[in-house]
């Protein structure tokens, strides 16, 4: 089977995104068919095709699309007939969602943003949800090119079936007797703590049996992956690594960066090394391929189809600064910046004691270009450190942010930061990534088991990049590509470069749209497309902007159309417009398009897609639409964007 049809087309890391702007539409609804003739007459004047002049001013002046005549083609006897017309429209040309630029891939590796993961094994939510190598093998297969493991001690075969035998039911009461403790010391403002109610247990499906998930004795305990203190499932490390070697680099060839939380003991970390070196091999980024220590990053296509780990770094204990090689040499570092930890404080002053916990030399020095370190503030030692990686929660950093923004930005310019959503968010919902790749921020963790803005975005960033997006300018260390023998190009001075923007969305019908999950009448569904502007807020920059400039209430940048009927509904040229939205960042800004059942209560979604801004065409244009799950579908609308900047 080809690497192609082997990716999972559904949402959260480009992929569905990118492969139905890819496609051409082979059929037209009534409603779309007649909104297109009324176009092509307008811009033919009435006449019975479009002439040269008339199809280039359409291509250069609406379309914005240069001189191109790719997608329009030759003029049949002088005029171009509807037909062709049509073909354009049907073809990729004519999608909402630009091809990605030119993918340049020669910065240093912390010069991009990384499509990143959370917890990966789990499928449901924080507290007793499922954990499953279908995870891992899911999430790179959508793209995703950096994934969590939290490996601690194996249980002996009686520990796992007694384990098993409770149910998810089971698990939420017991669990549910120790949430007071669990959360009565921590803040919960603005973060989700409602539990789901338990579904039912899923069957995994059967896995093919591969060679190196059957090299263990039966002697030797090995390793497994958990939700550390919660209720969750454990599942193999061992599988897991096998998971990853078949997923890693179906989707994409761009490296895979493996984030371990390390609470196995020292014997079982001697496990853990031997099993990735050896189900990993020559896809493992390995200590002994880079004995000196990195002054500079590589970039991303000199690592294409190699796994880093990141993991805590401890440094030598001899005066040489190297590995003494004693079996095994013993090292104590702090475990206190994981995702398992909840929050962290962003500074050392408080004088709390650090839970401590040991790592061995050869599993830390795996950490060859992403080395963990503790985070306590922004003028650590290791803040210079070239390699060095700090992770920090969604809540923590937005302090870190609210005192030190400029230390924390040149920072993050500069060297690898990733942040995961706060422990308390139980329910698996997402932060706004946005907010955090404003900030600098690489590697930002999410839920990819729930649907909701942060993986719309997330889909909308990604889609057909590779799970590697380089920086907009002055977000960058470099103003260059890489030179001779791994020299970096000159530093960066390139300040932000911030727009006025102005938006124009004309929507004219929709063709195939999905009903909402559950309804299987058409007849009843009233759908109504509404566009969300996703910009930077004030409050992220402590700027005023100017009265209104396009703005909603609380600096929401929303709209919709009047609601219609049926899944091939029209929209009458309803337009929804966004006027002198300031300090726009154009690689960093995003349009979702929703589309709403007119309901009596809550509106269910149906469908929706989310394209960033400097990827948006003008022009007419079908915006195709994925479902509630994530999934390609059919469905498209047709719409008109204008889009001008000041």
């Amino acid at each position: 089977m080809g690497k192609a049809s082997q990716i999972v087309l559904q949402a959260g890391g480009g992929n569905p995104s990118a492969v139905s702007a890819s496609k051409p539409i082979t059929t037209l609804s009534e409603p779309v068919l007649r909104h297109l003739r009324s176009i092509f007459d307008s811009l033919s004047g009435g006449k019975e095709g479009l002439s040269p002049v008339q199809a280039t001013a359409f291509l250069n002046e609406v379309q914005k699309a240069g001189d191109s005549r790719r997608g329009l083609g030759p003029p049949d006897d002088g005029r171009i007939p509807f037909d062709q017309f049509l073909k354009y429209t049907t073809s990729p040309d004519f999608s909402a969602l630009a091809p990605p630029r030119g993918h340049d891939l020669s910065f240093p590796l912390s010069n991009y943003y990384i499509s990143s993961s959370h917890n990966t094994y789990l499928t449901g939510n924080q507290l007793y949800g499922r954990s499953t190598i279908d995870g891992y093998k899911n999430v790179l297969l959508r793209g995703c090119r950096c994934i969590e493991i939290d490996v601690w001690d194996g249980d002996h075969p009686t520990s796992k079936n007694e384990a098993a035998s409770a149910t998810e039911a089971e698990s939420k009461n017991k669990y549910l007797q120790r949430l007071p403790q669990m959360f009565s010391s921590r803040n919960t403002v603005g973060i989700d703590t409602k539990l789901p109610e338990p579904s039912s247990p899923a069957t995994e499906a059967p896995r093919k049996s591969d060679p190196l998930q059957t090299l263990t004795t039966t002697l030797r305990i090995e390793p497994r992956v958990l939700h550390g203190h919660t209720l969750t499932r454990e599942i193999s490390f061992r599988e897991v690594c096998v998971a990853v070697r078949q997923s890693a680099f179906v989707a994409s060839d761009l490296p895979v960066i493996v984030s371990l939380e390390v609470h196995a003991g020292l014997e079982q970390q001697e496990v853990m090394v031997e099993i990735m070196r050896e189900v990993w091999s020559d896809m493992l980024v390995d200590s002994n391929d880079c004995e000196r220590d990195v002054e500079v990053l590589p970039s991303p296509d000199e690592l294409r189809n190699k796994i880093l780990v990141k993991v805590k770094y401890v440094p030598p204990t001899n005066a040489a600064g190297k590995n003494t090689g004693n079996p095994p040499e013993l090292l104590e570092h702090v475990v206190s910046s994981g995702s398992t930890s909840g929050d962290e404080s962003i500074s050392s002053a408080k004088g709390e004691k650090k839970k401590k916990s040991k790592v061995i030399t050869a599993l830390s020095r795996l950490g060859v270009y992403t080395r963990a370190y503790h985070f306590s503030d922004l003028s650590q030692p290791e803040a210079s450190i070239p390699t060095h990686v700090f992770s920090v929660s969604e809540t923590a950093l937005l302090r870190l942010h609210e005192v030190h923004a400029p230390v924390l930005f040149e920072h993050n310019r500069r060297y690898f930061m990733r942040t995961y959503p706060h422990g308390l968010r139980v329910s698996s919902t997402n932060l706004d990534p946005s907010v955090y790749w404003r900030k600098g921020v690489q590697m930002v963790a999410l839920n990819w088991q729930k649907w909701d803005k942060g993986m719309m975005l997330n889909e909308g960033m990604f889609a057909g990049e590779g799970g590697w997006v380089l920086k907009p300018e002055g977000y960058r260390s470099t103003n260059g590509k890489m030179g001779p023998a791994g020299i970096p190009g000159t530093p960066n001075t390139e300040p932000i470069t911030y727009k006025t923007l102005s938006l124009r969305i004309t929507a004219f019908a929709g063709q195939d749209i999905p009903l909402p999950e559950g309804d299987g009448d058409p007849k009843r569904f009233h759908p109504y497309l509404k566009c969300e502007l996703h910009v930077e807020k004030a409050e992220e920059k402590g700027w005023e902007s100017s009265e209104n400039g396009g703005k909603g209430k609380g600096n929401k940048h929303k709209s919709r159309t009047q609601s219609r009927k049926g899944a091939n509904p029209d929209f009458h040229g309803d337009v929804l417009e966004f006027a002198s939205v300031e300090r726009v960042v154009e690689g960093l800004s995003f349009l979702r398009f929703k589309i709403r059942d007119d309901e009596i209560g809550k509106d269910d979604l149906a469908a929706w897609a989310c394209i960033r801004l400097d990827r948006l065409q003008n022009g007419y244009r079908f915006v195709h639409l994925v479902d509630t799950k994530g999934m390609e579908t059919n469905g498209i609308i047709l719409v008109k964007i204008h889009k001008a900047w000041t």
